[in-house]
């Protein structure tokens, strides 16, 4: 018979600090993830990456925006669970323990986000992880009216800015990330508007827009959402030069390998220097990440899995990928904005910014979830692509009285610099940044 051991030593390297929690202390969320009730840790309002042990099991539960990851240590006295947000800091823990012998990256493991998870060590071999929901939003629900879509959706966004400026940034400056695109755009005129509604000074505010050799789509576009609303005052260009566009640098901090997402973390590299470097206190960021996989506005034609029936058909198929009991999602990376959201979370941590992302939390997500896609789009791809647009728009006005301009979309990294540079910058196939990514660790 095999001898069981039990959990003896479990480290927890998160930071709590980058835990929100809004309606309860994070002792008693905490607790609601050691319960293992999955409907408990669902109520918790906020953005966490929370681990608790209960016996033998440890459980583990995060949202989109706050990456969790572990890792099991096998030692003579038994078992040891190291979990931290990061790949590298659970390689250093083991180094600094002896234990690096037994690492290799794709021994992590990312929790999924929206799932409890509950991993008991027993013994050896360990036993999978058992995973309960306790994020599982409904489909459907809201009439088939733009407006009134509009308006309740950008009515809960308007609500978590509003909530998020009154307790976490009460004070000091704000910048957004700024493109003057659909979702920088309303992220940047909500807060304008809930800050005057709440009685707060919008001169706190500024739009940094980055600009690689002078040169990019997104300043022009940025400058003129802006200056048609009268509020150009509010745009601070972040100038940089090419050379200052680091992938390799960005593979690091992300600690993965997908082209767009290493991209995007470049860039967001090189505008988190930029405003570091002109102001050295700065600590508050917004962005608008998530709305794009919450209203689905991605061209389904560059990408050969999907068809646009796999993407109105699978629910928060952006968020978390294909799920977690397909064969495609990834242990070590979970799936989706799930796994990608680190292109945001980590450079903004490795630049000491306090990000915030109100379209990927669980609210604005179950709003998105009760669009009737189907019957708004006809299964009509041109139409998709345009409903997102027309539903924010008629929310920003609903909500703020704005008439806000809208502009075709454009990846981050790609209005930033031109295209010409851009293809200087970027190794053009994924095979190259894999390569990078595993030289880490060699």
């Amino acid at each position: 018979m095999q001898h069981l051991r039990t959990i003896d030593r479990v480290i927890d390297l998160t930071d709590p600090g980058r835990n929100v929690l809004y309606n309860m202390t994070p002792d008693e969320a905490r607790a609601r993830v050691a319960s293992g009730d999955a409907k408990a840790v669902g109520e918790i309002d906020g953005q966490f990456a929370l681990m608790a042990t209960s016996g033998v099991n440890v459980l583990l539960a995060r949202s989109i925006s706050r990456p969790l990851r572990f890792f099991i240590a096998k030692r003579a006295e038994g078992p040891c669970l190291v979990a931290a947000d990061r790949i590298d800091t659970i390689h250093q823990w083991l180094r600094t323990q002896g234990l690096a012998d037994q690492f290799h990256p794709s021994y992590t493991r990312m929790v999924p986000a929206h799932h409890l998870m509950n991993v008991a060590l027993v013994g050896c071999p360990d036993p999978s992880p058992k995973l309960t929901r306790f994020f599982d939003p409904p489909r459907g629900g809201l009439p088939a009216d733009v407006r009134a879509i509009g308006e309740a959706y950008i009515g809960a966004l308007a609500d978590e800015v509003g909530k998020w400026l009154s307790t976490e940034a009460k004070e000091g400056p704000i910048g957004v990330g700024f493109s003057g695109g659909i979702d920088s755009g309303s992220i940047f005129v909500v807060a304008y508007h809930t800050m005057l509604r709440l009685g707060m000074n919008p001169s706190r505010l500024k739009a940094f827009t980055l600009s690689v050799d002078g040169a990019g789509e997104d300043l022009a576009q940025a400058r003129s959402f802006l200056d048609s609303l009268g509020l150009g005052l509010f745009l601070e260009p972040i100038e940089v030069t090419g050379s200052m566009i680091d992938w390799r640098r960005a593979v690091r901090v992300v600690e993965d390998y997908k082209p767009l997402d290493i991209q995007a973390a470049a860039m967001g590299l090189a505008l988190g220097d930029g405003i570091r470097r002109r102001y050295p206190e700065w600590k508050y960021l917004m962005d608008g990440d998530g709305g794009d996989e919450n209203l689905k506005d991605y061209p389904i034609e560059d990408n050969p899995e999907l068809t646009i029936r796999s993407v109105l058909n699978n629910s928060m198929l952006y968020q978390e990928g294909w799920g977690v009991g397909a064969i495609k999602h990834s242990l070590t990376y979970s799936g989706g904005l799930s796994r990608a959201y680190a292109r945001t979370y980590a450079p903004a941590a490795m630049a000491g910014f306090s990000a915030f992302s109100p379209y990927a939390l669980p609210r604005l997500i179950r709003l998105a979830e009760a669009i009737p896609f189907i019957e708004l789009t006809g299964w009509d791809h041109e139409n998709l692509y345009r409903l997102k647009g027309d539903i924010v728009a008629a929310g920003v006005k609903a909500i703020t009285g704005i008439d806000m301009p809208i502009f075709p979309k454009r990846r981050f990294q790609h209005g930033a610099a031109s295209k010409a540079r851009f293809a200087e910058l970027f190794p053009a196939q994924e095979s190259a940044y894999r390569q990078a990514f595993h030289a880490l660790y060699e």
